[in-house]
């Protein structure tokens, strides 16, 4: 069966993992979720408040991952999906983060992320020169990486595909899914 890989962590938007996870499950592809680690994660519920000025936080699901970045064999999965959420931040830092992510944009693979994901990809070097959306927070890391930000839903730049937050899914995974079809359809 052709697989697809999601780098996540702890703190990760709940929904910004399991939506694209059980969509691309639907679609016929095997998923498998990476992060630091192996260990049951904790994700998060990012919600927008009426008087608050950012998004809020609270305790979302929990969900096993299946390997740590270090156990990937990045030349195993047709295509890469990063979800936002805070795990992005602290991700990035890991080599083995990097060392996979890279190898989807050397190898000309489909990416999709969201929301956060671009601090992670920023710091691995991989926005230069490219279109994105993110969390609208995040225009200037977005621009401070070398990166276009784009303040829309499904951001198609070459293989890779991008969008704010969790209320863009649809959008953002019709945008993949036909991305998928054509480059690496499931078998």
């Amino acid at each position: 069966m052709t697989k697809i890989l999601i780098l996540a962590g702890d703190a990760a938007e709940s929904l910004e993992v399991l939506y694209p996870y059980q969509r691309l499950l639907e679609e016929g592809y095997e998923v498998h979720i990476a992060a630091p680690s192996r260990k049951k994660l904790q994700f998060v519920v990012h919600d927008f408040v009426d008087g608050f000025d950012t998004y809020t936080e609270k305790p979302g699901y929990t969900w096993n991952a299946d390997l740590s970045f270090a156990d990937v064999n990045p030349a195993d999965y047709v295509a890469l999906v990063i979800p936002g959420g805070r795990a992005p931040e602290y991700i990035r830092n890991d080599p083995d983060f990097q060392r996979v992510a890279r190898h989807f944009f050397d190898q000309h693979k489909p990416v999709a992320q969201i929301c956060h994901a671009p601090l992670a990809l920023g710091a691995a070097g991989l926005l230069q020169g490219r279109r994105t959306a993110a969390y609208p927070a995040l225009q200037p890391d977005v621009v401070a990486a070398g990166a276009e930000f784009v303040d829309a839903a499904g951001v198609v730049d070459g293989l890779m595909v991008s969008a704010r937050a969790w209320p863009d899914h649809p959008a953002w995974m019709r945008e993949f899914i036909q991305l998928l079809r054509a480059k690496a359809p499931a078998s």
